[in-house]
Protein backbone atom coordinates (compact mmCIF):
# COMPACT_ATOMS: atom_id res chain seq x y z
CA UNK A 1 0.00 0.00 0.00
CA UNK A 2 1.29 3.40 -0.91
CA UNK A 3 1.82 4.94 2.49
CA UNK A 4 1.59 8.72 2.23
CA UNK A 5 1.26 8.62 6.04
CA UNK A 6 5.07 8.14 6.11
CA UNK A 7 5.53 11.80 5.14
CA UNK A 8 3.53 12.89 8.20
CA UNK A 9 5.39 10.47 10.49
CA UNK A 10 8.85 11.60 9.39
CA UNK A 11 7.93 15.21 10.11
CA UNK A 12 6.29 14.57 13.48
CA UNK A 13 7.21 11.40 15.33
CA UNK A 14 9.18 11.52 18.56
CA UNK A 15 9.07 15.28 18.94
CA UNK A 16 7.94 14.78 22.51
CA UNK A 17 9.62 13.14 25.48
CA UNK A 18 9.46 9.41 26.12
CA UNK A 19 7.86 7.52 28.99
CA UNK A 20 9.64 4.78 30.94
CA UNK A 21 6.68 2.45 30.48
CA UNK A 22 7.14 -0.60 28.27
CA UNK A 23 4.98 -2.31 25.66
CA UNK A 24 4.78 -6.07 25.26
CA UNK A 25 3.95 -7.67 21.91
CA UNK A 26 3.43 -11.39 21.38
CA UNK A 27 1.56 -13.71 19.06
CA UNK A 28 1.85 -16.48 16.48
CA UNK A 29 2.35 -16.65 12.72
CA UNK A 30 1.24 -19.73 10.76
CA UNK A 31 1.10 -20.94 7.18
CA UNK A 32 4.21 -19.28 5.73
CA UNK A 33 7.84 -20.36 5.50
CA UNK A 34 9.47 -17.20 6.95
CA UNK A 35 11.20 -17.91 10.28
CA UNK A 36 11.99 -14.42 11.59
CA UNK A 37 9.84 -11.54 12.84
CA UNK A 38 11.13 -7.95 12.90
CA UNK A 39 10.06 -4.88 14.85
CA UNK A 40 10.43 -1.59 13.01
CA UNK A 41 10.25 1.88 14.54
CA UNK A 42 9.31 5.03 12.65
CA UNK A 43 11.64 7.89 13.50
CA UNK A 44 12.34 11.38 12.19
CA UNK A 45 14.95 9.89 9.85
CA UNK A 46 12.75 7.10 8.52
CA UNK A 47 12.27 3.41 9.31
CA UNK A 48 14.65 1.54 11.62
CA UNK A 49 14.65 -2.14 12.60
CA UNK A 50 15.02 -2.14 16.40
CA UNK A 51 14.59 -5.85 17.19
CA UNK A 52 14.14 -9.27 15.62
CA UNK A 53 13.32 -12.77 16.89
CA UNK A 54 13.11 -16.29 15.50
CA UNK A 55 9.72 -17.95 15.58
CA UNK A 56 9.42 -20.78 18.06
CA UNK A 57 8.39 -24.24 16.82
CA UNK A 58 4.75 -23.37 17.47
CA UNK A 59 5.05 -20.08 15.49
CA UNK A 60 5.11 -17.87 18.57
CA UNK A 61 7.27 -14.80 19.23
CA UNK A 62 7.65 -12.00 21.81
CA UNK A 63 8.91 -8.41 21.78
CA UNK A 64 9.52 -6.01 24.65
CA UNK A 65 9.53 -2.35 23.58
CA UNK A 66 11.03 -0.05 26.19
CA UNK A 67 10.29 3.63 26.86
CA UNK A 68 7.27 4.03 24.58
CA UNK A 69 5.61 7.48 24.80
CA UNK A 70 2.14 7.86 26.25
CA UNK A 71 0.96 9.36 22.95
CA UNK A 72 0.51 6.71 20.23
CA UNK A 73 3.68 6.13 18.21
CA UNK A 74 4.02 4.21 14.97
CA UNK A 75 5.76 0.83 14.78
CA UNK A 76 5.59 -2.02 12.27
CA UNK A 77 5.72 -5.76 12.79
CA UNK A 78 7.43 -7.20 9.69
CA UNK A 79 6.84 -10.82 8.75
CA UNK A 80 7.35 -12.43 5.35
CA UNK A 81 8.29 -8.97 3.97
CA UNK A 82 4.85 -7.55 4.86
CA UNK A 83 4.29 -4.78 7.41
CA UNK A 84 1.63 -4.72 10.10
CA UNK A 85 1.24 -1.09 11.26
CA UNK A 86 0.78 -0.54 14.99
CA UNK A 87 0.08 2.56 17.06
CA UNK A 88 1.63 1.86 20.44
CA UNK A 89 1.11 3.67 23.75
CA UNK A 90 3.01 3.14 27.00
CA UNK A 91 1.92 0.16 29.07
CA UNK A 92 0.03 -1.74 26.36
CA UNK A 93 0.14 -5.52 26.01
CA UNK A 94 -0.62 -6.57 22.41
CA UNK A 95 -1.30 -9.85 20.69
CA UNK A 96 -0.51 -9.76 16.96
CA UNK A 97 -0.52 -12.71 14.57
CA UNK A 98 -1.83 -14.17 11.33
CA UNK A 99 -2.68 -17.34 9.49
CA UNK A 100 -1.32 -17.18 5.95
CA UNK A 101 -1.14 -13.83 4.13
CA UNK A 102 -0.20 -11.21 6.71
CA UNK A 103 -1.96 -8.05 5.52
CA UNK A 104 -5.13 -9.89 4.55
CA UNK A 105 -5.44 -12.02 7.67
CA UNK A 106 -3.60 -10.45 10.59
CA UNK A 107 -5.34 -9.90 13.93
CA UNK A 108 -4.43 -7.52 16.74
CA UNK A 109 -5.77 -6.96 20.24
CA UNK A 110 -4.68 -5.03 23.33
CA UNK A 111 -4.29 -1.62 21.65
CA UNK A 112 -7.35 0.45 20.73
CA UNK A 113 -5.51 2.52 18.11
CA UNK A 114 -3.86 -0.54 16.52
CA UNK A 115 -7.21 -2.35 16.43
CA UNK A 116 -8.69 0.63 14.58
CA UNK A 117 -5.81 0.50 12.08
CA UNK A 118 -6.66 -3.14 11.45
CA UNK A 119 -10.34 -2.25 10.96
CA UNK A 120 -9.42 0.37 8.38
CA UNK A 121 -6.80 -1.72 6.59
CA UNK A 122 -9.08 -4.76 6.26
CA UNK A 123 -11.47 -2.97 3.89
CA UNK A 124 -8.90 -0.67 2.30
CA UNK A 125 -6.46 -3.42 1.31
CA UNK A 126 -9.23 -5.72 0.10
CA UNK A 127 -10.58 -2.85 -2.00
CA UNK A 128 -7.19 -2.20 -3.57
CA UNK A 129 -6.85 -5.87 -4.43
CA UNK A 130 -10.23 -5.76 -6.20
CA UNK A 131 -9.16 -2.69 -8.15
CA UNK A 132 -5.94 -4.39 -9.25
CA UNK A 133 -7.90 -7.45 -10.35
CA UNK A 134 -10.23 -5.29 -12.46
CA UNK A 135 -7.23 -3.56 -14.06
CA UNK A 136 -5.89 -6.99 -15.04
CA UNK A 137 -9.31 -8.03 -16.38
CA UNK A 138 -9.53 -4.83 -18.41
CA UNK A 139 -6.15 -5.44 -20.03
CA UNK A 140 -7.19 -8.92 -21.18
CA UNK A 141 -10.81 -8.12 -22.09
CA UNK A 142 -12.21 -7.45 -25.51
CA UNK A 143 -13.85 -4.19 -26.52
CA UNK A 144 -17.33 -5.58 -25.79
CA UNK A 145 -16.69 -6.01 -22.06
CA UNK A 146 -14.20 -3.24 -21.33
CA UNK A 147 -16.90 -0.61 -20.76
CA UNK A 148 -18.58 -2.83 -18.17
CA UNK A 149 -15.27 -3.49 -16.38
CA UNK A 150 -14.45 0.23 -16.37
CA UNK A 151 -17.83 0.99 -14.79
CA UNK A 152 -17.28 -1.68 -12.12
CA UNK A 153 -13.84 -0.23 -11.42
CA UNK A 154 -15.26 3.28 -10.97
CA UNK A 155 -18.02 2.00 -8.69
CA UNK A 156 -15.51 0.15 -6.51
CA UNK A 157 -13.25 3.19 -6.36
CA UNK A 158 -16.14 5.32 -5.08
CA UNK A 159 -17.09 2.66 -2.54
CA UNK A 160 -13.55 2.56 -1.14
CA UNK A 161 -13.49 6.33 -0.76
CA UNK A 162 -16.92 6.37 0.89
CA UNK A 163 -15.77 3.76 3.40
CA UNK A 164 -12.55 5.68 4.01
CA UNK A 165 -14.41 8.91 4.74
CA UNK A 166 -16.91 7.08 6.96
CA UNK A 167 -14.05 5.62 9.01
CA UNK A 168 -12.35 9.01 9.32
CA UNK A 169 -15.47 10.79 10.56
CA UNK A 170 -16.50 7.95 12.88
CA UNK A 171 -13.05 7.83 14.51
CA UNK A 172 -12.02 11.47 14.03
CA UNK A 173 -10.55 11.81 17.54
CA UNK A 174 -8.01 8.99 17.03
CA UNK A 175 -4.54 8.79 15.51
CA UNK A 176 -5.92 5.93 13.36
CA UNK A 177 -8.12 8.52 11.65
CA UNK A 178 -5.01 10.60 10.92
CA UNK A 179 -3.45 7.50 9.36
CA UNK A 180 -6.57 6.90 7.24
CA UNK A 181 -6.65 10.56 6.24
CA UNK A 182 -3.31 10.24 4.44
CA UNK A 183 -3.95 7.00 2.54
CA UNK A 184 -4.29 7.38 -1.23
CA UNK A 185 -5.22 4.94 -3.93
CA UNK A 186 -2.84 4.61 -6.92
CA UNK A 187 -2.73 7.80 -9.02
CA UNK A 188 -5.08 9.59 -6.58
CA UNK A 189 -3.75 12.90 -5.25
CA UNK A 190 -6.75 13.81 -3.12
CA UNK A 191 -9.11 12.00 -0.79
CA UNK A 192 -12.01 13.79 -2.52
CA UNK A 193 -10.76 17.10 -3.95
CA UNK A 194 -8.63 19.98 -2.70
CA UNK A 195 -11.47 21.90 -1.01
CA UNK A 196 -13.23 18.88 0.53
CA UNK A 197 -9.93 17.44 1.76
CA UNK A 198 -9.40 20.62 3.76
CA UNK A 199 -12.71 20.06 5.55
CA UNK A 200 -11.76 16.53 6.60
CA UNK A 201 -8.23 17.54 7.62
CA UNK A 202 -9.60 20.37 9.76
CA UNK A 203 -12.28 18.13 11.33
CA UNK A 204 -9.73 15.49 12.37
CA UNK A 205 -7.22 18.10 13.57
CA UNK A 206 -9.82 19.71 15.85
CA UNK A 207 -11.02 16.37 17.26
CA UNK A 208 -7.68 14.61 17.77
CA UNK A 209 -6.13 17.67 19.43
CA UNK A 210 -8.66 17.19 22.26
CA UNK A 211 -7.83 13.49 22.66
CA UNK A 212 -4.05 13.82 22.35
CA UNK A 213 -3.24 17.52 22.93
CA UNK A 214 0.52 16.90 23.23
CA UNK A 215 0.85 14.50 20.30
CA UNK A 216 3.39 15.54 17.64
CA UNK A 217 0.90 14.31 15.02
CA UNK A 218 -1.41 17.18 16.00
CA UNK A 219 1.29 19.77 15.29
CA UNK A 220 2.03 18.38 11.85
CA UNK A 221 -1.66 18.00 11.01
CA UNK A 222 -2.30 21.62 12.03
CA UNK A 223 0.58 22.72 9.78
CA UNK A 224 -0.93 20.82 6.85
CA UNK A 225 -4.31 22.45 7.49
CA UNK A 226 -2.66 25.90 7.46
CA UNK A 227 -0.84 25.08 4.22
CA UNK A 228 -4.04 23.83 2.55
CA UNK A 229 -5.96 26.91 3.69
CA UNK A 230 -3.30 29.19 2.25
CA UNK A 231 -3.27 27.25 -1.02
CA UNK A 232 -7.07 27.38 -1.28
CA UNK A 233 -6.93 31.13 -0.67
CA UNK A 234 -4.48 31.51 -3.55
CA UNK A 235 -6.60 29.39 -5.88
CA UNK A 236 -9.65 31.51 -5.09
CA UNK A 237 -7.84 34.58 -6.45
CA UNK A 238 -7.66 33.18 -9.98
CA UNK A 239 -11.02 34.81 -10.79
CA UNK A 240 -11.26 35.53 -14.51
CA UNK A 241 -7.55 35.65 -15.26
CA UNK A 242 -5.71 32.63 -16.60
CA UNK A 243 -3.08 32.54 -13.88
CA UNK A 244 -3.21 32.31 -10.06
CA UNK A 245 -2.60 35.64 -8.41
CA UNK A 246 0.14 35.96 -5.78
CA UNK A 247 0.30 38.29 -2.80
CA UNK A 248 3.51 38.18 -0.77
CA UNK A 249 5.70 40.63 1.13
CA UNK A 250 8.67 42.44 -0.36
CA UNK A 251 11.90 43.00 1.60
CA UNK A 252 10.35 45.94 3.42
CA UNK A 253 7.37 43.89 4.59
CA UNK A 254 4.94 45.51 2.16
CA UNK A 255 2.48 43.22 0.31
CA UNK A 256 3.11 43.10 -3.44
CA UNK A 257 0.44 41.68 -5.74
CA UNK A 258 1.27 39.98 -9.03
CA UNK A 259 -1.97 41.18 -10.64
CA UNK A 260 -0.91 44.81 -10.10
CA UNK A 261 1.45 44.29 -13.05
CA UNK A 262 -1.40 43.30 -15.41
CA UNK A 263 -1.31 44.89 -18.85
CA UNK A 264 2.42 44.23 -19.11
CA UNK A 265 4.30 41.15 -20.22
CA UNK A 266 5.25 39.51 -16.90
CA UNK A 267 7.88 36.94 -16.08
CA UNK A 268 6.96 35.16 -12.84
CA UNK A 269 10.34 33.87 -11.74
CA UNK A 270 10.93 31.33 -8.94
CA UNK A 271 14.32 31.00 -7.25
CA UNK A 272 16.12 30.68 -3.90
CA UNK A 273 19.24 32.59 -2.89
CA UNK A 274 20.27 29.78 -0.57
CA UNK A 275 20.79 27.44 -3.54
CA UNK A 276 23.84 29.53 -4.50
CA UNK A 277 23.22 29.55 -8.27
CA UNK A 278 21.34 32.84 -8.56
CA UNK A 279 24.10 35.31 -9.46
CA UNK A 280 24.59 34.28 -13.08
CA UNK A 281 20.88 33.70 -13.74
CA UNK A 282 19.85 37.04 -12.25
CA UNK A 283 22.64 38.86 -14.07
CA UNK A 284 21.41 37.45 -17.38
CA UNK A 285 17.80 38.34 -16.52
CA UNK A 286 18.82 41.88 -15.54
CA UNK A 287 20.37 42.36 -18.96
CA UNK A 288 17.12 41.32 -20.67
CA UNK A 289 14.99 43.32 -18.22
CA UNK A 290 16.91 46.54 -18.85
CA UNK A 291 16.56 46.00 -22.60
CA UNK A 292 12.78 45.45 -22.64
CA UNK A 293 11.47 47.25 -19.55
CA UNK A 294 10.56 50.36 -21.55
CA UNK A 295 8.43 48.19 -23.85
CA UNK A 296 6.32 46.84 -20.99
CA UNK A 297 8.33 43.89 -19.71
CA UNK A 298 8.08 43.26 -15.94
CA UNK A 299 9.50 40.65 -13.56
CA UNK A 300 7.76 39.38 -10.43
CA UNK A 301 10.35 37.26 -8.65
CA UNK A 302 9.33 34.82 -5.89
CA UNK A 303 11.97 33.46 -3.54
CA UNK A 304 11.54 30.13 -1.74
CA UNK A 305 14.20 30.97 0.83
CA UNK A 306 13.71 30.29 4.53
CA UNK A 307 16.28 32.82 5.77
CA UNK A 308 15.11 36.42 5.51
CA UNK A 309 18.63 37.75 6.05
CA UNK A 310 20.13 35.61 3.28
CA UNK A 311 17.38 36.56 0.83
CA UNK A 312 17.58 40.32 1.52
CA UNK A 313 21.36 40.21 1.28
CA UNK A 314 21.15 38.58 -2.17
CA UNK A 315 18.52 41.06 -3.43
CA UNK A 316 20.59 44.02 -2.27
CA UNK A 317 23.99 42.74 -3.39
CA UNK A 318 22.69 41.78 -6.83
CA UNK A 319 20.73 45.07 -7.07
CA UNK A 320 17.63 43.38 -8.44
CA UNK A 321 15.45 46.08 -10.05
CA UNK A 322 12.12 44.24 -10.17
CA UNK A 323 9.48 43.13 -7.67
CA UNK A 324 11.01 40.61 -5.24
CA UNK A 325 8.86 38.76 -2.69
CA UNK A 326 9.23 35.87 -0.24
CA UNK A 327 7.04 34.16 2.39
CA UNK A 328 9.98 32.27 4.02
CA UNK A 329 8.18 28.90 4.00
CA UNK A 330 10.66 27.32 1.63
CA UNK A 331 9.28 24.26 -0.15
CA UNK A 332 6.21 24.35 2.12
CA UNK A 333 5.09 27.59 0.47
CA UNK A 334 1.57 27.29 -1.02
CA UNK A 335 2.81 29.32 -3.99
CA UNK A 336 5.02 26.41 -4.99
CA UNK A 337 2.01 24.09 -5.01
CA UNK A 338 -0.33 26.44 -6.89
CA UNK A 339 2.22 27.00 -9.67
CA UNK A 340 3.34 23.35 -9.67
CA UNK A 341 6.99 24.29 -9.14
CA UNK A 342 8.94 21.02 -9.14
CA UNK A 343 12.48 22.43 -9.22
CA UNK A 344 14.38 25.69 -8.97
CA UNK A 345 14.94 27.88 -10.86
CA UNK A 346 11.63 27.94 -12.75
CA UNK A 347 9.48 30.59 -14.42
CA UNK A 348 6.27 31.37 -16.32
CA UNK A 349 5.78 34.07 -18.96
CA UNK A 350 2.40 35.87 -18.99
CA UNK A 351 1.33 38.05 -21.94
CA UNK A 352 -0.57 41.34 -21.81
CA UNK A 353 -3.93 39.53 -21.91
CA UNK A 354 -3.06 37.54 -18.77
CA UNK A 355 -2.40 34.25 -20.56
CA UNK A 356 0.52 31.98 -19.69
CA UNK A 357 2.45 31.69 -22.96
CA UNK A 358 5.75 30.14 -21.89
CA UNK A 359 7.49 28.19 -19.16
CA UNK A 360 11.13 27.89 -18.07
CA UNK A 361 12.43 30.40 -20.61
CA UNK A 362 15.96 31.63 -20.04
CA UNK A 363 18.56 33.71 -21.88
CA UNK A 364 18.10 33.61 -25.68
CA UNK A 365 14.85 31.62 -25.46
CA UNK A 366 13.30 34.26 -23.21
CA UNK A 367 14.50 37.11 -25.39
CA UNK A 368 13.16 35.51 -28.57
CA UNK A 369 9.73 35.09 -26.95
CA UNK A 370 9.73 38.69 -25.75
CA UNK A 371 10.53 39.91 -29.27
CA UNK A 372 7.50 38.05 -30.62
CA UNK A 373 5.16 39.36 -27.92
CA UNK A 374 6.41 42.94 -27.65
Amino acid sequence: MKNIFLTLICAAIFCCGCSNKDVRISGKFFGLTAKSVYLEQMTASGQTIIDSVELANDGSYRFLVKNVPQNPSIYNIIYNNERIPLLLSAGENLTVGSMGSVLANYTVSGSKESELLREFNREYIAGMQELNAKIADYAEAGDATRTEIAELYTAKLREIKRNQITFIIKNKSTIAAVYALYQRLPDEKYLVNSESDLIYFRTVADAVSKTYPTSPFVITLRNDVARMEAQTSLLNTVEERDYPDIVADDMYGNPAKLSELEGNVILVDFWAAELGNSNALNADLKSIYEKYESQGFRVYQVSFDTSKAEWIKAVQEQKLPWVSVCDFRGQASPIMGVYNVRSLPSNYLIDRAGRIVGKNLYSDALEQELKKIL
